[in-house]
């Protein structure tokens, strides 16, 4: 599992141009009680391009 949560920080990076720059696991799993049919939850801290920061989008176009 560990290998597919990975594989999907990276798609958010590129999909979002991000940068993931901590991921932290969540939930039941991570207080130690998960049952068998529990999901996996993560957070995390990313950050944007400088430019994203730096820009006015009168448009609304930001995702």
């Amino acid at each position: 599992m560990k290998e597919t949560i990975q594989s999907k920080l990276i798609e958010i990076e590129e999909r979002f141009q991000v940068k993931v720059l901590y991921a932290v696991e969540s939930g039941s799993r991570a207080w130690g009680f998960p049952s068998k049919d529990s999901d996996f939850d993560v957070r995390f801290i990313y950050i944007h391009q400088p430019q994203w920061y730096l820009s006015i989008d009168p448009q609304g176009r930001r995702n």
